[in-house]
């Protein structure tokens, strides 16, 4: 063997050497490594809340729960024919210009209340329904978004009979759109609607399933109604009692925030007696600001909730929140 030959014969040799000390794939010390441990996968972010409907509102009488159900709105031009009757237009909306409110239109929310005491299920008026005049009808969309069944009402009190109070006692078919509810009016009220002949087919409806009481009695344990006159015939409010929790709904005593509240004698066009519907309207102001009494007021801005305070020789309508 040459010297060139037998160089290369131990060249080859170191070279083997060397690679078998190296682990090569899939060999014994490649498995025995301790293994390079897996990114931990980030945790998913939690789902948001459902959002709450902005056409309902929940909130606490005593022991109660209430909810303020949006059904619609009213608009009414200033025109001295609904507010302010007999007035300067000018008048009015200088009152609703230093309240920061436009002065052309008056406008008028509709929300009826539902109150749940564990056994009963309360609706307090029932909206416009599908009244041309009003942009109504969002009553049944805003008890579902509260989880309320229409078949889970028990009691309705109505507080007269407008068709932006009882127009959704029926549904677009005619039948009852509450079929399991007992309906609670005023016999003065009741004796008016059945006179009326617009309301033959309301009447026809609702009238097995209709409880009249006396103007100012006890309707239901923690419910008892307050006379109004002069809106309608036996229009009522109802104070809705839990402990020492006291809530006032006004139905129609007052319709408008600014002008209903601030100018109480000023005559609206919807009272049918306007002289003592205007009596009647300060008169529960009074007992409301006195008695510092919590409010619910159906056509107020929504929820309606606040309270009523003594401003000069009238008052001023302070909403919760």
């Amino acid at each position: 063997m040459t010297r060139t030959s037998l160089s290369l014969t131990v060249s080859l040799l170191l070279a083997g050497a060397m690679l078998g000390g190296c682990a090569k794939p899939g060999s014994e010390e490649q498995a025995t490594a301790p293994a390079t441990p897996a990114a931990t996968p980030a945790a998913p972010a939690p789902a948001p809340a459902p959002q709450e409907s902005a056409d309902i509102f929940r909130f606490k009488v005593g022991a109660l729960d209430a909810i303020a159900l949006l059904d619609g709105t009213i608009d009414t031009p200033n025109d001295g024919k609904t507010f302010g009757v007999g007035q300067k237009t000018e008048d009015v909306a200088a009152l609703l210009t230093a309240n920061g409110q436009p002065t052309d239109v008056l406008h008028l929310s509709i929300q009826p209340l539902l109150v749940r005491d564990g056994e009963h299920t309360l609706l307090f008026d029932t909206g416009a329904g599908d009244v041309s005049w009003a942009k109504a009808g969002k009553l049944q969309a805003s008890l579902k978004a509260a989880g309320v069944e229409p078949t889970q009402v028990t009691d309705i009190f109505i507080s007269h009979g407008h068709p932006d109070h009882v127009g959704g006692l029926l549904a677009k078919d005619g039948t009852l759109a509450f079929p399991n509810a007992a309906v609670h009016l005023s016999a003065p009220e009741w004796a008016a609607i059945q006179k009326n002949a617009d309301a033959a087919k309301l009447v026809a409806a609702i009238g097995p399933k209709v409880a009249t009481f006396e103007p100012g009695a006890t309707v239901l344990p923690g419910v008892t109604a307050v006379a109004l006159p002069g809106h309608t015939p036996g229009h009522s409010a109802y104070e809705i009692a839990s402990g020492e929790e006291r809530l006032l709904y006004i139905g129609d005593a007052a319709h408008h925030s600014i002008v209903s509240v601030q100018r109480p004698d000023w005559t609206i066009g919807y009272d049918t007696d306007a002289p003592t519907a205007e009596a009647a309207r300060r008169a529960l102001l009074k007992r409301a600001a006195d008695g510092n009494l919590r409010v619910y007021a159906v056509h107020f801005p929504f929820p309606g909730i606040g309270h009523v305070k003594a401003q000069g020789d009238a008052y001023v309508w302070v909403p919760e929140g």
